[in-house]
């Protein structure tokens, strides 16, 4: 979308924001599932599932059979132009130590590393603090909501499908980031996911198209690892669905 009509239609989708926070549960989130959305979920998740069939899963095998010393590059690169968003973050939490880190990893590597494909902060030790805003809204006491899920986005839920569409509204790399690195931004984000793909090709693949029931397997995954990132419990044990299948979450922690 051309960056003018995208800055005309951005007060309509703060609206929407807004609205879909105001649905979320205020507190202390439930640790069963909510899933009142699951008819609707089921469609979205075989749309997911298929495009994955189609696009992600072909190209993942692709980059799986890449040496990991050329794809190294494109993560490095995606992982580099996130960080604006995750000092912001960072500072919306209070996280000073984390925002400082994020700071200086993005200087660094903005610099040093060649517009972020290389890594040299890493390798003095300054480790990226990963941050986003459905973190934020959860650390200000927001409740995650229902269970959604996103076309294209996969598994999520109410307060981070508004943390996903706040930070696409207001990413600060736009403001901070040099000409090259917004314009290919996007296209290595992209790239990312073909290569984080090939690395969890057997995982995903477990879950997609070896268990029982892929959505419920791929939601209660999703469910435990977002509530563990937060440092929650997991969901109930009787909110587990026996006939789901057997699949290891080691793989998504």
């Amino acid at each position: 979308m051309p960056r003018t009509y995208f800055l005309f239609f951005r007060p309509f989708c703060v609206l929407i924001a807004i609205a879909g926070l105001a649905a979320c549960t205020v507190g202390d989130p439930s640790l069963s599932i909510n899933d009142p959305y699951e008819a609707t979920n089921r469609q979205i998740h075989a749309f997911n599932k298929g495009l994955d069939r189609s696009a992600l899963r072909p190209s993942g095998r692709v980059t799986d059979s890449i040496p990991r010393e050329y794809t190294q590059p494109i993560t490095n690169f995606a992982d580099n132009v996130g960080l604006p968003a995750a000092v912001a973050n960072g500072l919306l939490q209070a996280d000073i130590g984390g925002a400082a880190t994020n700071t200086m990893r993005f200087l660094i590597n903005t610099t040093v590393g060649i517009g972020g494909l290389f890594d040299p902060a890493g390798a003095i030790g300054l480790t990226e603090q990963k941050t986003d805003f459905g973190e934020t809204l959860h650390v200000w006491g927001v409740g995650e909501g229902a269970y959604i899920e996103l076309p294209l986005l996969g598994p999520s839920n109410q307060r981070d499908a508004v943390g996903e569409l706040v930070e696409l509204l207001f990413d600060p790399l736009d403001q901070v980031g040099t000409a090259p690195q917004i314009a290919y931004g996007t296209y290595a984000r992209a790239a990312d996911l073909a290569v984080n793909r090939g690395d969890l090709f057997e995982t995903i693949d477990g879950v997609l198209y070896d268990s029982a029931d892929s959505y419920e397997q791929a939601r209660l995954i999703a469910l435990q690892n977002r509530r563990f990132e937060l440092g929650q419990a997991a969901p109930a044990e009787d909110a587990i669905d026996p006939f789901a299948g057997d699949v290891s979450l080691e793989g998504f922690e």
